[in-house]
């Protein structure tokens, strides 16, 4: 009887330490993965695409990036936290299932990023610039709302330095 309740307790305590490493970190980073890295040629199933950005009155192209596609919930729920920085014609575009309004955080960010809201046909809807959570913060208590189904991040301050506006247009193919 005193080895099986000896049996129990290891296993019980075995549980509480795996338990406990989990919850240190290693949860997240096996719910969503380490992160999205820029850098990286075939980054943890995150499909690429072109989204340029054009004038919603001349159509001139004001812009492009190359952009990971977050389309699952994990993947838009990591978005850019754990990336050091971006290339600097690079972002993520989110992919929503459907048009709605939504609140975006910066969650272990460590680099200001501007969050562009598009409707389903592309029209941006909203533009925020969201600098870098400062030191000790981890970003999550900044949040970025606007409506719409698709949501680009790319560096902060690549929108007003290309003349980006509510009424524009991101085109892209997913």
């Amino acid at each position: 009887m005193d080895r099986r309740r000896l049996g129990y307790g290891v296993a019980v305590l075995a549980v509480l330490v795996v338990v406990s490493v989990a919850l240190s970190g290693g949860a997240f980073t096996l719910l969503f993965g380490d992160g999205y890295d820029p850098n990286a040629e075939d980054d943890a199933g995150y499909d690429r695409t072109t989204v340029a950005v054009v004038d919603g009155e001349t159509g001139a192209e004001l812009g492009s990036v190359e952009a990971a596609v977050a389309d699952t919930f994990g993947k838009r729920y990591l978005g850019l936290s754990r990336t050091d920085s971006l290339p600097e014609n690079g972002g993520m575009l989110f992919v929503h299932d459907e048009s709605s309004e939504y609140t975006y955080v910066m969650r272990g960010m460590s680099f200001g990023i501007d969050i562009v809201f598009a409707a389903p046909n592309g029209t941006i809807t909203t533009i925020h610039e969201a600098p870098a959570p400062a030191p000790g913060e981890d970003g999550s208590d900044r949040a970025y709302t606007g409506d719409g189904r698709y949501v680009l991040e790319v560096n902060r301050g690549w929108t007003a330095d290309r003349g980006v506006e509510v009424g524009d247009e991101l085109v892209f193919e997913v």
